[in-house]
């Protein structure tokens, strides 16, 4: 996501690197090159422009702040102006009012409508704790109910069985009546695709807003993030014949530019509400500009992480896991735990982009591809093995090994590598287990918040207890004579 904007960012802030205060002679080389990025990430010409005036104002009239160099204080200045151009906060569908709320779906063909009227539900199930109906209502590609039906099915949701016979704006009404007789909290109505050109198809769409006004519909429109300066074109004549609340952009997993996400609010007025980042139906976020920003700079996006660790990551197994850990136990099912914890969180790649500054890292490294290929090797090696050799991977010794590879398709040698790696990984854990149950030296008997950590160094035996003159304190899997 915007791969190429923050590399063209970062090589820009690199102008102001050992200068001792922020000048205009300095920051012009520096807001050139910002200019001309934005520009190639197809942002609209009239936004960069308000963007590197409104920059170039607030880091003339910056003071020098002690203790911090003019490169952060220009990246902050960047950071909040972009932010700013992209809507300053999140604003999410407004549900705090009596339902059923209704969520028209709008946008042009091939854009992902469908798509993102399951995943809205899912969110809005999960994150919201709301009672959603789905409702087909494109008349004009009969597979889309069928589409729609069968990720409600998937994901255990509620739908409305349409005629497709009847006039959109029928269909609206008459699925906002079934969701108030399944006392449903949210109805989302999925519309057929149209050109924003198309008078007659668009007339259509404001008899369907105007037939449940009565309810304030929300309306949003879904753009391909991927077509740059014509997404914000589509939602400009979009919003002007029908009156948008908000806006969604699909694909942003694949949109290495930018442009519609920097510009469709500045332009258009309306916020953008979510954003699509894969094409699984738990793939939607909410739509965080200084986040977003954040991201961009190589700031990193800690918070957005957190919130998926914490939708992804079992809490009760995580616990059990740490208990089995504090006993020395770290079995091949633990680490097999762990490799789907981490793939629910995303791509390495993603994962990474939200750790700060870790998108230089990643520039430098490359494609994080096949690591995640080991990854997947391992765990077809991992699914080939039993249960009780999952949890005592000692049992396996040659004719198990042929076994291992000749169920997993792998080789002899692949899979007595992947024992001697989870050997050592073992070994590792172990070694961090003892660090965090001991403490580092001098700072107390434990890790803060751990089990069985002693509120005092000196208090753990063999601790915090210098080695007599003239011998070495016992080595351990981290060297020195602590651990």
């Amino acid at each position: 996501m915007f791969d190429n904007l923050s590399e063209k960012f970062s090589d820009a802030f690199k102008n102001l690197q050992g200068k001792g205060k922020i000048t205009e002679s300095n920051i012009e080389s520096a807001l050139k090159e910002v200019r001309t990025a934005l520009l190639e990430a197809d942002v609209n010409f009239k936004v960069v422009k308000e963007f590197i005036a409104g920059v170039k104002e607030e880091a003339l009239g910056e003071k020098v702040i002690r203790g911090v160099n003019p490169e952060e204080q220009f990246v902050k200045i960047v950071h909040d102006n972009l932010a700013k151009i992209m809507g300053q906060e999140n604003q999410e569908v407004d549900l705090e009012r009596p339902g059923p709320v209704p969520v028209l779906v709008v946008g042009l063909n091939g854009q992902g409508k469908t798509t993102f009227s399951g995943k809205l539900s899912l969110h809005l199930k999960n994150k919201k704790k709301k009672d959603v109906l789905l409702v087909p209502a494109d008349t004009f590609r009969p597979a889309a109910k069928d589409q729609l039906i069968t990720l409600a099915k998937s994901m255990e949701m509620d739908w409305f069985d349409s005629d497709l016979s009847m006039h959109p704006k029928d269909i609206a009404k008459a699925g906002i009546e079934a969701a108030k007789a399944q006392h449903k909290d949210v109805v989302i109505i999925d519309t057929a695709g149209r050109l924003h050109v198309d008078d007659e198809l668009m007339g259509q769409l404001r008899e369907v807003k105007e037939e449940i006004k009565d309810k304030n519909p929300e309306v949003l429109m879904v753009a391909d993030a991927m077509t740059g300066q014509e997404a914000v074109n589509v939602a400009k004549s979009f919003h002007e014949a029908m009156g948008l609340t908000g806006i969604v952009l699909s694909k942003m997993d694949s949109d290495a530019r930018g442009g519609a996400a920097l510009s469709i609010r500045h332009v258009t007025g309306v916020p953008i509400k979510y954003i699509s980042t894969g094409e699984k139906m738990k793939d939607l976020e909410l739509f965080h500009p200084d986040r977003l920003a954040g991201r961009i700079l190589d700031m990193g996006d800690v918070v957005s992480l957190v919130e998926k660790a914490e939708d992804a990551i079992d809490k009760n197994e995580a616990e059990n896991m740490m208990k089995r850990l504090e006993k020395g136990q770290f079995t091949v099912e633990d680490f097999m735990k762990q490799m789907d914890m981490i793939k629910n969180l995303g791509s390495m790649t993603s994962i990474m982009k939200m750790i700060p500054g870790m998108g230089g890292a990643l520039r430098e490294i490359g494609d994080l591809s096949p690591a995640e290929d080991e990854m997947k090797r391992m765990r077809v090696i991992i699914d080939s093995m039993t249960k009780k050799e999952r949890q005592n991977y000692k049992l396996i010794k040659e004719s198990r090994i042929k076994r291992i590879a000749a169920g997993s398709g792998s080789t002899i040698k692949a899979v007595e590598d992947f024992i001697a790696k989870f050997r050592q990984m073992e070994k590792m854990m172990g070694g961090m287990m003892a660090m965090m149950k001991g403490g580092m030296p001098g700072m107390g008997g434990g890790m803060p918040g751990m089990p069985g950590a002693n509120p005092g160094f000196r208090n753990q035996p063999g601790m915090g207890k210098k080695p007599k003159k003239g011998k070495k304190g016992k080595k351990g899997p981290w060297g020195g004579g602590f651990f």
